[in-house]
């Protein structure tokens, strides 16, 4: 059954999602250096940024996690939805909330470092010019997809062992980050993406932007989810009834 929410939660997605944003969108806009002519940045960037995520996902969850579940982004609210972890009118909240952090957390990025993170677009991710649309649209599919089986594996599964739930999380984010930021600056997160793009105003092309950073996370996060459920946790069954809250 859909476990309870109430303000508290919705709180703990809003700091939580403020908090993720934040630290993403600072590290880029300090670490990221242009490279000559177009070049990607040197990968020691992307490492320094994918271990940041690490971490903060890491804290995140680890403290936030009894009190929302600790989702932080609407492609995972969206496949817990899909699992009947959480009720439509609860999960639409998360979602408010969610964006709302992401544009919290950007705008408090901009106002500490101005100048200094405008090169950057505030951490604004996109499509960069070593894939197509597609090809980004793919990425931040795969991204998203073991992002969330990461998830349902270690703390949605009744026999997952969940101390090492932030980590498992938090370094399956990170590493997908260093693999796919050059090419899509690793979104994997709407509420991610959503924020710096509205407070830089770097949207991309608004039909790209929701395709890839949008709606390809949800997609992939839920595909995930669902398919985890089906193969592994309760084959042959009609429904996820008998799974644990993920938090």
């Amino acid at each position: 059954m859909p476990q309870d929410r109430g303000p508290a939660a919705y709180i703990g997605e809003f700091v939580g999602t403020f908090a993720l944003v934040f630290f993403i969108t600072a590290v880029v806009s300090l670490y990221i250096v242009p490279g000559p002519a177009g070049a990607p940045p040197p990968f020691i960037d992307f490492s320094v940024i994918g271990f940041v995520h690490v971490f903060v996902l890491f804290m995140l969850i680890q403290t936030l996690a009894v009190v929302s579940g600790a989702h932080f982004n609407p492609a995972v609210t969206a496949a817990m939805t899909a699992l009947r972890q959480i009720k439509p009118i609860d999960a639409a909240i998360y979602v408010v909330v969610q964006l709302a952090g992401g544009v919290a957390g950007a705008l408090l990025t901009k106002a500490l470092l101005n100048d200094e993170g405008k090169s950057e677009n505030y951490g604004a991710v996109g499509v960069t010019d070593l894939v197509t649309g597609a090809g980004g649209f793919v990425a931040e599919f795969i991204g998203a997809f073991f992002l969330m089986w990461a998830i349902v594996g270690v703390a949605v599964h009744p026999e997952a062992v969940k101390d090492w739930a932030g980590f498992v999380i938090g370094g399956t984010l990170g590493f997908a980050v260093m693999v796919f930021a050059p090419l899509t600056g690793a979104g994997f997160n709407p509420a991610r993406a959503f924020g710096p793009a509205l407070v830089s105003g770097e949207f991309g092309g608004a039909g790209e932007f929701l395709l890839v950073f949008i709606l390809a996370p949800v997609l992939g996060a839920t595909v995930a989810g669902v398919g985890y459920f089906y193969l592994f946790i309760q084959p042959g069954k009609k429904g996820p009834e008998g799974m644990d809250p993920v938090g």
